[in-house]
Order: C-alpha cells, then structure tokens, then sequence
C-alpha cells in the first residue's frame, strides 16, 4: 500500500480521566470517518500535563499497559479497522513507572509499546521525578497499513533517535508531544522556541527521507501558566509541511501520505548511501575531550 492517511487529534485536556478518554475516542471516529488509517493521540493525553509539580497523587493516575485504556482503545480500533497510537502514563511495577506509547493495530490486537528514551527535567516538565527511561530500545511496530516508529516529545531533539529507528524500517515517524510555552513569556521568545521544535523534526524525515507525523496539545494548563502550542504538523520525507495545525484549536485532521517518497528522495538524495559508518564510535562518547 503505497498512500495511506494518517490522523492526528490535537486537543485540550481536563483533570479526570474519563472525559479525557472520551474525547480522544470522539477525535478518533471523526479522522476514521474522514478516511483516517493510523491516528495518533498526543502524549499523556488522559490527564492535564501533571509533571508541571513534583507530587506524589500524580502517581495515581498510572496504569498498567496492556490495561483498561488501551483495552477501551483496542474495541475501537477493531470498530473502526485504524491503527491507533495512544501515549499513556505506564505504571509497570510498585514504584517503577515510565513514559510509554501503545500501539493497537487495525484489527484491535496489541502490537507493543515504546517508552520514552530521553527524559527531560525542566521548570515546569519535572518528568525525571515521574518516569524511569526506557529499556525496550528504539522499536517499530508493522501495522496493518504501514511499518510505523513511535518517539515520544523529548525524543524530538535527537537526531540519533530518529535515524536509528528509520534505520529499523520505519516508514513513518510518530511524534506524540506535550510541549508549550511559559505565557510569562515575550512572542520573540515563543516562536523562536517553536521554530527550533518544528525545524528539528522536519530535518529528521529530511536526514532519514521519511514521513514525520507530530502531534502536539493545545490549551491553558498549571493554572495558566503553560500554553501548549499545539502547532500539530505533518512533513513530506523532505521537509515539505502536507499539514500544519494552529497553536490553538482542537484539531482532527486527516493527511494522505504517499509511502513511495521516501524512495523518491532517498535516490535523489542519497544520504542513506553516504553516511560513513565506519567513522562514527565516538557518537557513543558522552563527550569528546581528546583524552
């Protein structure tokens, strides 16, 4: 299957779970009923970003995965015949958590899960204090209509993140985000911020001459102090935008995508073919002092 459509639902959140949930359900069913194959959610997307504080409740809102979201998930995807990429809060064990994304593909199964790699800890993004990084690797899930990889926000800002996992076979990278502005701050200030976050992953499917597929949050949260920028986009495997949403509607958009570009570009722009392997060690090193 060489064009698919993909579906991206960027919306606000509120406090309980529950309505959370069903408004991502809603989200899903509309981009389905626009022609929708593979639809991502955002990151967290069952709760307000709560790692604005360091609390202890917000251990609360974990759950196990597989488990009750992504079975209310999986009866959907399996109604409807779409992929679904859902982020959610992972409670593994007692006192072990993680940042993780599920993968349910069309026919309702469970692919697997990613979680998060790079942890940020930031004014207002204490995520340190919530998630254990990931130790499942840089994974790709073949779904139904595509051989898909799945990052999560930070990941955003690593060029080796997005290269492994293109190296694995993804066709498309998915990006669910959760990322904003301090609304203390000036517009300079803000799109500088934005610009940088949307730059960094148009030169991922650039670099790699794949599909990037981000999907961020909108709205006031931490009692307005944080406005996530939304901003949602879609890039052509050569950085061409194929979608752009606002930085402050709901959003359910629905993209075709045609797989066979990536072919396209990575002939007419060979870097696959170029990279000097057998050069690259000292990306391992944390930092290269010449010791």
């Amino acid at each position: 299957m060489s064009k698919i459509k993909v579906g991206l639902v960027q919306m606000s959140c509120v406090r309980e779970h529950q309505p959370n949930l069903d408004k991502a359900i809603a989200g899903i069913r509309d981009a389905a009923a626009k022609g929708a194959q593979i639809v991502c959610l955002q990151e967290l997307f069952t709760s307000l970003y709560f790692c604005d504080v360091e609390d202890y409740e917000n251990f609360k809102l974990a759950e196990q995965i597989p488990g009750p979201s992504t079975d209310a998930l999986s009866k959907v995807a399996k109604e409807l015949g779409v992929v679904i990429i859902a982020s959610l809060f992972e409670k593994r064990t007692e006192g072990l958590y993680h940042n993780t994304t599920a993968v349910l593909d069309a026919d309702g199964s469970y692919l697997g899960k990613y979680r998060k790699m790079h942890i940020p800890d930031d004014p207002a993004y204490y995520e340190k204090f919530y998630f254990t990084p990931g130790d499942l690797g840089y994974k790709v899930f073949k779904t139904k209509f595509a051989t898909i990889g799945v990052l999560i926000c930070w990941d955003q800002w690593y060029p080796e993140a997005a290269r492994i996992t293109s190296l694995m076979g993804a066709e498309i990278l998915f990006y669910p985000t959760a990322i904003g502005w301090a609304t203390a701050q000036d517009e300079a200030t803000n799109q500088e911020q934005y610009n940088a976050w949307q730059t960094m992953q148009r030169a991922h499917a650039v670099s790699n001459g794949v599909h990037v597929v981000s999907v961020n949050r909108v709205g006031l949260e931490q009692k307005g102090a944080m406005k996530f920028w939304g901003g949602s986009f879609v890039s052509n495997p050569f950085g061409k935008l194929e979608y752009l949403a606002s930085h402050d509607d709901e959003e359910n958009a629905v993209v075709e995508i045609d797989l066979k570009k990536t072919d396209f570009y990575r002939t007419h722009w060979p870097f696959l073919r170029d990279r000097r392997i057998d050069s690259y060690q000292p990306i391992t090193k944390r930092y290269i002092d010449g010791d």
